[in-house]
């Protein structure tokens, strides 16, 4: 059988794609990150990472980033940066089709695709979306220093963004659907006690209003339906998000679409691997996401050596 392009293929470079890209280097296997944006992920929208073991003083997650794509590098990772349109498995090998019109291949491949944002579907979402429109602070924050910003949600990425934004402006307004936080209890806390950030629970945006950009939105109170309107320059929304799971369609998931894999992260296809917030996994987290990395290219650096075994005996 013709040898692939490379040992082993990585869809994503966020944490648990760089993980697995250092760690499959390591185990002296011809591995190749792919990636459409730039490398980081989701953790390249964090302000502050705090809760990294090791990881004292807390470091932005773009530098976290760096360091990691830094380290795959240092270890022989190769990077491409390119949208993978397909990806299938002919024989014992998996072939992808690249948005450019080439073609990558590969004994095994390590799906570490994340997710991508819910977006609301209210009226001026979209039409203002990049107008003041937003659903990453770190990106679009510093556009709108000193003035006033509307943040929606109420899990971990919400509170861990109003804080972030109220470095920039004293006028964060923090609103939630319902009664109380999704997040973790240190997350929830701060953005309550931050001084720069008012939280309105029981309200609802119902849609975003302005000429050219951002002037105001249009918010309701979910216990009582009444509805008023709240100057702001910006929205930030943060309400929650899907696994990308659109090239592997066939595979095992649970209820909500995420991928069932087992210990070793093997999924339902022999070969693929999955790891990070694209698998169904109790805890999101970027600690966690890197150990599944590791635990991924672990696996499939053992797939490998057997196949090749079977192939050139």
């Amino acid at each position: 059988m013709a040898k692939p392009d490379f040992d082993l293929i990585i869809i994503g470079a966020g944490p648990a794609g760089l993980t697995a890209a250092q760690y499959g280097s390591r185990a002296n296997l011809e591995v190749l990150i792919i990636e459409q944006l730039a490398p980081g992920g989701q953790a390249l929208n964090i302000d502050m990472l705090e809760n990294y073991p090791g990881i004292i003083p807390a470091k932005p997650g773009y530098d976290f980033s760096e360091d990691l794509r830094r380290q795959a590098e240092k270890f022989g990772a190769r990077f491409l940066t390119e949208a993978v349109v397909s990806l299938r498995k002919e024989g014992d090998r998996f072939v992808m089709d690249l948005g450019n019109g080439e073609t990558r291949s590969a004994w095994a491949v390590i799906l570490a695709t994340g997710t991508k944002h819910h977006t609301l579907n209210i009226p001026g979402e979209a039409e203002f979306y990049g107008r003041g429109v937003s659903y990453c602070a770190a990106c679009d924050g510093p556009f709108f220093k000193g003035k006033k910003m509307l943040v929606v949600g109420g899990g971990d990425t919400a509170c861990d963004e109003a804080q972030y934004l109220s470095r920039l402006s004293p006028q964060v307004l923090l609103i939630h659907r319902r009664e109380k936080f999704r997040a973790q209890k240190a997350l929830a806390e701060r953005a309550l006690h931050n001084p720069a950030i008012e939280v309105r629970f029981n309200t609802r945006l119902r849609e975003i209003r302005g000429e050219k950009q951002v002037a105001s939105v249009l918010l309701e109170r979910t216990d009582r339906g009444e509805l008023y309107e709240e100057d702001t320059a910006a929205v930030f929304i943060f309400a929650g998000a899907s696994p990308r799971t659109s090239l592997v369609p066939d595979l095992r998931t649970d209820d909500n679409g995420y991928l069932i894999t087992d210990q070793t992260m093997a999924s339902s296809l022999p070969g693929l691997f999955a790891a990070g917030d694209v698998r169904a996994t109790p805890f999101r987290q970027v600690v966690v996401a890197a150990g599944e990395g590791a635990v991924a290219a672990h696996s499939a650096a053992a797939y490998i050596d057997a196949l090749k075994g079977e192939v050139y005996r």
